[in-house]
């Protein structure tokens, strides 16, 4: 092979490249693995040792003055279509930049929020606790012993001896009145924890707990509650739906479904508070009783806003988010 003529050929045909597709196609003809130089460094090992020497130092001059053509082809087509580009595009350096684009409360944020105003507008008042429980403040106080088949149901992640992750919010209101005496009227919300997961279950979800402790307070006024907060929140033709239950903690016990889309859903349970709860906390039932209820946040954010899904709500899709 005539090395020079390979060189001169090589040369012309990289500053005739049109473009990087075009050089990128001359280059490997040439260099590739397949490329005819490469084919004549491999077949070094065919020549007589005294000519590989001098055949290897021309080949190798070869390749880098191809190499050095390509690499100098290249920066010029890329500064001629930046020169295009720019002769194309006029820029105003006198418009105002581009600010960034404004953040918004997440859809879960913007129900609790709703809910802790609608309960603030009702005389509540919203205390917090801890997310990690003690067992006896997440069961034991709440009238659900060790032996207790309730347990069971709650799917308790357990951290250490006698520690838990809370699985409801209802440990705030032992909390609560162990501190202070009736008459109260608290609101609490936050993340819970279950071993659950479904198309409306999460292991880690938002609760919104209410309670009020007095001497005169009766179901009739639970239920006036329950259905003033769904009437502010899904509007005055919303359709609930009470259903007898049971809960450790409150008797008699309800649970409260909300129609959709998809039909009914269930969103809370409720109940009068059971005695062995207020005595645990130190009050006399004799004297003092009261409700409570627990709502959950996800599922009234998934029906206030038609969510099909409660993971959208934790999987951060932008396109979801924007849509608040």
């Amino acid at each position: 092979m005539d090395l020079d003529a390979l060189v001169q050929e090589a040369l012309r045909e990289v500053a005739e490249a049109a473009d990087p597709n075009a050089l990128v196609q001359v280059r490997a003809r040439l260099l590739g693995k397949s490329g005819g130089l490469t084919t004549e460094l491999r077949g070094l090992g065919r020549l007589p040792a005294e000519q590989r020497a001098a055949r290897g130092q021309a080949l190798n001059a070869a390749k880098q003055a191809i190499e050095a053509a390509v690499a100098e082809r290249r920066d010029a087509l890329r500064a001629g279509a930046q020169a295009a580009q720019l002769s194309g595009k006029r820029l105003d350096v006198t418009l105002p930049a581009r600010g960034p684009a404004p953040g918004h409360l997440h859809p879960l944020t913007l129900v609790e929020r709703e809910l802790v105003e609608i309960f603030s507008g009702f005389g509540f008042e919203w205390v917090d606790g801890p997310e990690v429980e003690t067992e006896h403040y997440n069961f034991e106080s709440l009238n659900i012993p060790r032996d207790h088949p309730a347990r069971d149901m709650q799917d308790t992640f357990y951290l250490a001896d006698g520690i838990v992750l809370r699985t409801h919010t209802s440990p705030v209101q032992v909390r609560t009145l162990e501190r202070r005496e009736p008459p109260l009227r608290v609101v609490t919300t936050g993340r819970v924890y279950r071993h659950d997961a479904d198309s409306t279950h999460s292991p880690m979800f938002h609760q919104m707990e209410a309670f009020l402790v007095d001497d005169r307070t009766t179901f009739a006024d639970l239920k006036g509650v329950l259905f003033e907060t769904a009437r502010r929140l899904f509007g005055r033709d919303v359709e609930l739906r009470f259903r007898r239950s049971f809960f450790p903690f409150t008797e008699p016990s309800g649970e409260v479904d909300i129609r959709g889309e998809r039909g009914w859903m269930e969103i809370l349970g409720c109940g009068m508070i059971h005695p062995n709860v207020l005595r645990a906390a130190g009050h006399d039932p004799e004297q003092w009783q009261g409700f409570a209820l627990g709502a959950g946040i996800d599922r009234i954010a998934m029906l206030k806003y038609g969510i099909e899904s409660i993971r959208v709500l934790f999987e951060n899709d932008q396109r979801v988010l924007d849509a608040f």
